[in-house]
């Protein structure tokens, strides 16, 4: 179940009918049946998103800006032409399958959280190359853990020669295709010791563009937080927190700019952020037989504050801004 710790009883199911999207309802049937010819199948027209549902000190249940996985969802929705969804459906599938598998929502203080994972696939006979003319949305969840083991350390990465994504290809939506294609650089990195991939931008390849599934970020030795800018990259919910953070909380300057492989000894701090991962330090990168370590190597101060503010506003122990967490009542 990778680092899901256990499966839940409820999810919840909407389909289509002629193109608009319909009132679904929960389930406790985990498997779908759907035509072998379904579009998801063949053309891979199908995308998910990933938030999370935490336990507060007081017992409150809340999720973490979960509007913006909405708008994300509905962007992936249109590239993929496909319908989009309703305001009101989604939070309606997110809040029953939240209050359906309370009993299943990790307490405070153990670190842990229920992740929730709505996703939304073509379905139906189809041997063209088309939109599908039906469409399943649905949302199930499982409580989780870290997502690296051992929880907050430092971890090795290495450079990858594959792309995640082209650069007006999908890489800014959440499609199923693009994890596909970043199983065999990922599988190479781990068989090889370390963490994960760096990925670099597909034209240049001289351009940090990704970690894996995450977003990739660092500080530099005057105190700036810098995240890349690119067409390739998916807009981290996380990293778009990170940067407000670092810059609104902690006071630092902040960038969104290139962020070239041959420079990066100009960061005395890097890590990974992502709705899974929170964040990651990263230790070191190695990039074509050469390693270049972070500070120490070990977890770097301002890594750290990111996360603990993260964890803070998560679990109601920090005050967040305005509109950035969801109650389910």
């Amino acid at each position: 179940m990778g680092y899901a710790l256990k499966e839940t009883e409820f999810r919840y199911r909407a389909w289509t009918k002629d193109g608009v999207w319909q009132k679904g309802k929960l389930t406790t049937d985990k498997n779908i049946t759907i035509h072998e010819g379904s579009n998801v199948f063949h053309y891979g027209q199908g995308l998910f998103e990933g938030l999370k549902a935490y336990r507060t000190k007081d017992n409150t249940i809340q999720l973490f800006r979960p509007e913006l996985n909405f708008i994300r969802l509905n962007e992936g929705l249109d590239r993929i032409v496909a319908p989009r969804l309703s305001e009101e459906l989604f939070f309606e599938a997110i809040e029953e399958v939240v209050k359906a598998n309370e009993e299943d929502i990790p307490p405070y203080g153990s670190g842990q959280s229920l992740y929730i994972r709505p996703f939304v696939i073509g379905q139906g006979m189809n041997l063209g190359v088309k939109p599908s003319d039906e469409y399943l949305f649905s949302v199930f969840c499982a409580p989780v853990g870290t997502y690296f083991a051992g929880g907050l350390q430092a971890l090795d990465f290495i450079t990858t020669d594959y792309d995640r994504a082209a650069s007006n290809g999908t890489g800014q939506v959440k499609v199923a295709g693009n994890y596909g294609a970043s199983l065999y650089p990922r599988q190479q990195a781990k068989d090889a010791g370390y963490a994960g991939v760096i990925y670099l931008d597909p034209p240049t390849h001289t351009k940090i563009d990704e970690v894996g599934a995450a977003n990739f970020f660092a500080v530099t030795h005057d105190n700036v937080l810098v995240t890349p800018k690119s067409p390739s990259i998916l807009p981290s919910i996380t990293k778009r927190s990170i940067l407000y953070i670092a810059e609104h909380m902690l006071g630092l300057k902040v960038e969104e700019r290139e962020c070239f492989i041959d420079n990066i000894q100009e960061f005395k701090e890097a890590g990974a952020c992502g709705t899974a991962a929170i964040i990651t330090p990263i230790k070191s990168i190695t990039h074509k037989g050469l390693k270049h370590q972070f500070g120490t190597g070990d977890v770097g101060p301002t890594v750290k504050k990111l996360y603990d503010i993260l964890l803070g506003l998560y679990y109601g122990d920090i005050e967040a801004p305005e509109g950035w967490m969801r109650v389910v009542k």
